[in-house]
């Protein structure tokens, strides 16, 4: 959708060097040209730096009235968790860009850097009535100290992506919040991974939510964003791309194991799909691909973040065709909770049936928290939009609420990752 725009926004760029004598004011220039970030102004041989990051993002959130930039957390180490919000402010429809939670992955942060700027400054129809319609949040640093650090992980070196349940990081604590107060409809997370040639070493792998708890039509419409929408662009823009986790046979295509994607609730793709968003997990493929790659590693670079930006037009090509479909989706899971009936899944997954250990066919209809246990997990609770009622000096948690089954794996002994150990309750 974008692609023409870029494609100006370096002509103009290049009209712009080639007439040194034109004299503009600063505040005039900085209105009529879009910014561009120094991964690009070096061609892929430097990383957009932390301090040139949020000079960009300032010139993005000029870039008319549509745009508005915010700070959702600040870091351990000081530094500004931002949000960039493009779009209608109160859309049918909202997107939620995660860039970067691993602090050395940083093409995503270069891909949704650029993506932001082109929708900011589009003039083209096409995108214009996208964002009519469209809410487009954008986290494009979900980890500044880890990247300043080149670390997988915060200064505290804890893996963001597996935070989502316990909410012990500023940044988890942030995302959570932007989830709980937007309800995004479908989450985009952008990685990056190390091959294994020669079983696991496309360009691309995607995945999306393999969490049981997650409402069938939510994972449905999360598949149909991968396998017809985000698959077809990568490739018809000369890229391979697969499924993350899953080794194959390089003669057959097969699987051969998996290796990674699972349905553990404290990893976005599937908190995503336990909270009723869409999710879908991307990961680039960090190694270059070619000698050519090998001896010049900006060469590299620019493929690693032209993959992700090219990807990213098969999401907004689906939040726009299945529009209906993906808030009927969003909309039914986020009231089936006021139900209160069906199983929660402690484990197991979309291809790994869960045990009879793992099913919880009855649940209790709530759980009891004393006064510490309360005191110790009622801001994780708040943050995840769970709701408590007041009971003595503790606290009655029910099912009956929409994020019926994550309060089950936040409450329940039997979950893996669960906050605090409740009493259940089976008479309410």
């Amino acid at each position: 959708m974008t692609h023409r725009f870029r494609t100006a926004v370096l002509a103009a760029a290049a009209v712009a060097l080639a007439a040194p004598l034109l004299t503009v004011p600063a505040e005039a220039a900085s209105a009529a040209q879009p910014p561009r970030t120094e991964f690009e102004t070096t061609h892929g041989a430097r990383w957009t730096g932390l301090d040139e990051e949020q000079d960009f993002l300032k010139a993005v959130d000029r870039g008319g009235d549509r745009v508005s930039l915010s700070t959702i957390a600040t870091t351990k180490q000081g530094r500004p968790m931002r949000l960039l919000r493009i779009g209608a402010e109160h859309a049918a429809t909202t997107v939620l860009l995660v860039c970067s939670q691993h602090g050395n992955e940083p093409s995503g942060r270069e891909a949704c850097l650029t993506e932001a700027r082109d929708l900011a400054y589009a003039k083209d129809p096409a995108t214009r009535r996208y964002l009519d319609r469209t809410t487009v949040l954008v986290i494009p640093n979900a980890n500044p100290d880890g990247h300043a650090a080149d670390t997988r992980g915060n200064s505290d070196g804890v893996d963001i992506n597996r935070d989502h349940i316990a909410l012990k990081t500023a940044e988890g604590r942030a995302m959570a919040a932007v989830m709980r107060d937007r309800q995004p409809d479908v989450i985009y997370d952008l990685h990056e991974y190390g091959a294994t040639p020669l079983y696991y070493d496309k360009d691309l792998f995607d995945l999306w939510p393999r969490n049981l708890n997650t409402d069938q039509r939510v994972h449905d419409e999360s598949e149909t964003l991968s396998e017809q929408y985000v698959r077809p662009a990568a490739r018809d823009a000369g890229f391979s791309i697969g499924t993350y986790g899953i080794w194959t046979d390089p003669e057959t295509g097969d699987p051969i194991k998996q290796t990674a994607g699972d349905g553990q609730e404290r990893i976005l793709r599937n908190a995503a799909g336990v909270k009723h968003s869409l999710g879908l997990l991307i990961e680039s493929r960090v190694d270059p691909m070619t000698d050519a790659e090998k001896a010049d590693e900006s060469l590299n670079n620019r493929r690693r973040v032209t993959s992700q930006l090219d990807s990213l037009q098969g999401l907004f090509s689906f939040t726009d065709a299945h529009r209906a479909k993906i808030v009927t989706a969003t909309a039914a899971a986020r009231l089936a909770g006021l139900r209160d009936s069906g199983p929660v899944y402690v484990g197991g997954g979309d291809n790994e049936p869960a045990t009879p250990e793992q099913t919880i066919q009855n649940p209790p209809c709530g759980y009891r928290l004393d006064a510490a246990q309360f005191a110790d997990v009622k801001d994780e609770l708040a943050l995840h939009g769970v709701h408590a009622l007041p009971l003595g000096k503790g606290a009655f948690v029910p099912l009956r609420q929409s994020q019926r089954a994550l309060v089950t794996l936040l409450l329940d002994e039997r979950a893996q990752y669960h906050l605090t150990a409740g009493q259940p309750v089976t008479a309410c």
